[in-house]
């Protein structure tokens, strides 16, 4: 014989029923753990501008539009200066990184953002270069640190699953996207 705690003004079967709407959408659950969500932050030294930025671009359950603006910029297509917004998902892809890679200093960034007139031109120039790259959504970086080797932070960002990891040791950088998990 089953007991249910009918004292407590719920029973395991009103629980259970709960839970299933909740699950299917039915009833609106706050997101009451989003401001707990801890602050990240990044630091960047564009190699090819020399400018540096460290900003905290996600609080309090929110990625913040100033910070966005800054990083947008300084992951600009540089060679025409042309500003496009970067995916956040790919910043907080990079915070992960970095954690996990256990670095100290900042990403050295080589390309961010590519216009479509820019990779047409490096496309021209190497078959390394895709015409449907990820770098003309805002959604790719190719990087390294000062305090990683380039082979520990290929292997870091493989460990993380969370897009494409290419491995480019001849140009000493590695490239990270928020496209489908693969590796070359």
């Amino acid at each position: 014989m089953q007991t249910e705690n009918r004292s407590a003004g719920f029973t395991r079967r009103s629980f259970l029923a709960g839970a299933a709407v909740a699950g299917l959408g039915l009833i609106r659950v706050p997101r009451i753990f989003a401001a707990v969500e801890p602050a990240r932050s990044l630091s960047f030294h564009h190699v090819n501008t020399g400018e540096r930025l460290t900003a905290q671009y996600f609080a309090g359950g929110t990625y913040l539009p100033g910070a966005l603006h800054d990083v947008n910029h300084v992951l600009r297509d540089w060679r025409i200066n042309q500003v496009h917004p970067i995916d956040p998902d790919l910043l907080d892809q990079l915070s992960d990184l970095h954690q996990a890679a256990g670095s100290r200093l900042p990403f050295e960034v080589i390309c961010g953002y590519r216009s479509p007139a820019t990779n047409k031109m490096l496309a021209s120039r190497s078959h390394n270069v895709s015409p449907k790259s990820l770098h003309l959504q805002g959604k790719a970086i190719d990087i390294r640190l000062g305090d990683v080797s380039l082979e520990r932070l290929r292997d870091t960002a493989l460990t993380l699953k969370r897009g494409g990891v290419g491995y480019y040791p001849g140009s000493n950088f590695v490239h990270v996207d928020t496209g489908r998990v693969r590796s070359w």
